[in-house]
């Protein structure tokens, strides 16, 4: 039973990144239908702005995080704008290879800047750990389940108390009917960009943190795991995304605890594909009918 909480535990903490990161999958597929493949790499890009916030300018661990969540939105946002946006009315194949390109571009550019080598991330944070019944917690696990909470307590909150996350709401409905109602559509759509990588960004910094090290190419597993809890929970419901997230970590901790680690991917993918054959809308989804 001891091995068994502490593997929940690891699980949590690590699905509570995936969750963040699932957050911003599922808001802009609720928004525009779109899979966002470069999601993953805004996550990466998070880590490495909390790296040269924390490292070169001797941010401590809130401010680096703010600056992550901060730069990741406006590059969110310019990226919709600019390889996006003037494929909104094209066909789904054509936007899921832009998101394909702009995926390859970001890890290909910050490869050309910053290298293609790991980085230490700095102890911007003093890792203690307590006992107990045996099952060992750190605060930085602490930590990251309490963020991921308040975070996606105030996207909850946003989403259905606020003005933007009503015209959210209803562009998700039917953009057409929303745009005669007087919403800005595009308005609405760059904000759920900015939102979503803003999650993914603080995803980084936590990522960085818990596991110390950060490279380039960091973001693709994770993201397509991100990907997977957003398909699980139900893709285009944000408490989904959530569950989804939790779910596919706690599973990967206790296959690595009790298998091993080598089966932990495989896992995952097993339990996307039957999740799309038992239930195609998700867990938490619903099953709609298109009129022909």
């Amino acid at each position: 039973m001891t091995q068994f909480l502490q593997q929940l535990i690891n699980g949590l903490s690590l699905g509570s990144i995936y969750a963040l990161i699932a957050l911003g999958y599922t808001m802009v597929y609720g928004i525009i239908k779109l899979i966002n493949f470069a999601h993953g790499d805004i996550y990466m890009l998070g880590a490495y702005v909390g790296f040269l916030t924390t490292t070169y300018l001797g941010f401590s661990f809130l401010p680096a995080l703010f600056a992550a969540m901060v730069i990741c939105a406006v590059l969110g946002v310019v990226i919709e704008r600019v390889a996006y946006r003037p494929l909104r009315n094209a066909t789904r194949i054509a936007a899921l290879i832009t998101a394909i390109g702009v995926s390859y571009f970001l890890e290909a550019t910050t490869q050309k800047v910053l290298g293609t080598g790991v980085k230490t991330f700095p102890d911007v944070l003093a890792n203690t750990t307590f006992t107990i019944g045996g099952v060992q917690i750190s605060n930085q696990q602490v930590l990251i389940f309490i963020i991921t909470i308040v975070l996606m307590v105030v996207l909850q909150f946003i989403v259905r108390k606020t003005k933007i996350g009503r015209a959210m709401r209803a562009v998700s409905v039917d953009s057409d009917a929303a745009k005669l109602m007087g919403i800005n559509v595009d308005a609405t759509i760059s904000v759920t960009f900015a939102i979503g990588s803003a999650l993914a960004g603080a995803a980084g910094v936590l990522v960085g943190l818990y596991y110390n090290t950060i490279n380039p190419l960091m973001g693709m597993v994770p993201g397509v795991k991100a990907f997977i809890a957003a398909v699980f929970g139900g893709i285009g419901i944000i408490p989904g995304a959530m569950f989804g997230g939790l779910f596919i970590g706690i599973v990967e901790t206790l296959v690595s605890g009790y298998a091993s680690s080598l089966y932990k991917d495989a896992v995952v993918y097993v339990i996307l594909i039957i999740i799309l054959i038992v239930k195609p809308a998700g867990l938490l989804g619903k099953n709609v009918k298109e009129k022909v």
